[in-house]
């Protein structure tokens, strides 16, 4: 592995050094050492793909058979033998909505390509990412996005906020396009043809085959990173080299995958970019959600404006799971609050309610109270956020009564008495702590788009 590390480093050196160079000789760089690193990442327990081979299954005992398996799949994308299968296509609750959520789960080989594939894309495209994308990138989360969002809020004339989400994305990424955007810089026709046949490998779904005429694999590992290369092209250098310029006042693009928010300084640029947006994505197949796309009176003066005016209640918008808001400091200035949507926190605490549910009977205490442990911490690292902790403390005693709730209908003697569960349950969950501070003033380091 490090001498296919070392020839992507190299890659990436040569894709910053000139932004404009096209490279053509990359599909080399998938060979039997980076796979057999790659499969090493995978997690054992995940789902298998249609052909039904498990992670362990294919590396074989002791993982006697991976080393002639990686050899032969390398020699079947060299001679272009190689097919990937089509992703098994389930279906999950979507959040928050009684609609299904469609998820790909591929073979365990198809990862293994994939896997190779995105380190060779990332080390190219990471150089010319702009600082408005931040899903699904290294050393950038959700988190990232928000703490932009917060000092753009807090140190520029923001006015308006609009809230932007496009119509089933990941369903209608156009293939043509998604080629075009791929051969700014890459021109390996072997590389290309191995993304086509992924995109072209087409969807089993209740035993029966679909292809697959549009759209990113979902639940693939490659899927996020090529649509971000393709709203690179579609949405942020559009709007950082042709709207943004003709803007009457300051604007700002934070992305996180297919969500994103424009800050506006005026009503009259938040407006034009809705009609420009609108155009914009219907060239390249696509269209905004409009239930879920809207333009918000947000910032210190709309704050100010409203304190004027008596108004206690200033308008809000939902964005990565959080409800940003016009809040008031203990010092009586103007700060932006984040808060758990209700909604969010709402499902949460139902999925808790119903695994709770679930387990109580059929598992000893001892082995589910570990992971409720780890449910409970894991929502803490996403929502634990500077000014979210009184949410946090909801879930946290929302969790403890559910705890002891279902603890108590294990039979039709009641098995744990309050007293009990505070003096021997209850200091074993986790308590709410904040993991991401974003209250800080400091000088905005990036360049906005």
């Amino acid at each position: 592995m490090k001498h296919t590390a070392e020839k992507l480093k190299r890659v990436t050196e040569m894709a910053r050094k000139d932004r404009k160079l096209k490279f053509t000789s990359l599909a080399h760089l998938i060979n039997e050492e980076g796979l057999f690193a790659c499969y090493g990442l995978l997690k054992k327990r995940k789902a298998s793909g249609v052909d039904g081979v498990t992670v362990e299954e294919y590396a074989g005992k002791d993982c006697k058979d991976l080393k002639s398996k990686l050899a032969n799949l390398v020699e079947r994308m060299k001679t272009k033998k190689y097919r990937p299968h089509p992703v098994r296509r389930v279906f999950i609750p979507k959040p928050g909505k009684q609609e299904m959520r469609p998820l790909g789960i591929p073979a365990v080989e198809d990862k293994l390509v994939q896997m190779a594939l995105k380190e060779i894309l990332e080390a190219i495209y990471e150089q010319d990412f702009l600082d408005c994308s931040h899903g699904f990138r290294p050393k950038r989360s959700c988190h990232t996005a928000i703490n932009r969002l917060d000092k753009a809020v807090m140190q520029r004339p923001i006015n308006y906020i609009v809230e932007v989400d496009i119509s089933k994305f990941f369903d209608k990424v156009n293939h043509y396009w998604l080629q075009r955007c791929l051969e700014e810089r890459i021109k390996d026709p072997n590389l290309l043809w191995l993304i086509r046949s992924f995109l072209k490998a087409g969807i089993m779904e209740d035993g029966r085959f679909r292809p697959s005429q549009e759209g990113t694999p979902q639940g693939g590992v490659v899927s996020p990173l090529l649509a971000n290369i393709y709203l690179h092209y579609v949405l942020d250098l559009w709007f950082a080299g042709n709207f943004k310029p003709k803007s009457n006042g300051y604007m700002e693009l934070i992305r996180y995958c297919d969500d994103f928010v424009v800050l506006c300084e005026s009503r009259k640029d938040a407006e034009g970019f809705l009609i420009a947006l609108r155009e914009r994505l219907s060239k390249f197949g696509l269209e905004v959600s409009e239930e879920k796309t809207e333009i918000v009176r947000f910032g210190r003066k709309s704050w100010q404006e409203s304190k004027k005016d008596g108004i206690k209640k200033y308008e809000s918008f939902n964005f990565l799971g959080f409800t940003h808001f016009c809040g008031t400091s203990r010092k009586g200035k103007f700060i932006v609050g984040h808060k758990t949507t209700k909604t969010g926190l709402s499902r949460k605490l139902k999925e808790i309610n119903l695994w709770l549910k679930q387990v109580r009977s059929t598992v000893q205490l001892k082995f589910w109270l570990p992971v409720l442990q780890r449910k409970m911490i894991g929502h803490y690292n996403y929502f634990g956020i500077s000014g979210n902790m009184r949410c946090l403390q909801q879930f946290y005693y929302g969790v403890g009564k559910l705890t002891l709730k279902w603890i108590n209908r294990r039979s039709q003697k009641k098995s744990m008495s309050v007293e009990d569960y505070f003096k021997n349950l209850h200091p074993k969950l986790p308590v709410p702590r904040i993991y991401h501070d974003i209250y800080t003033l400091s000088p905005m380091r990036s360049v906005p788009c």
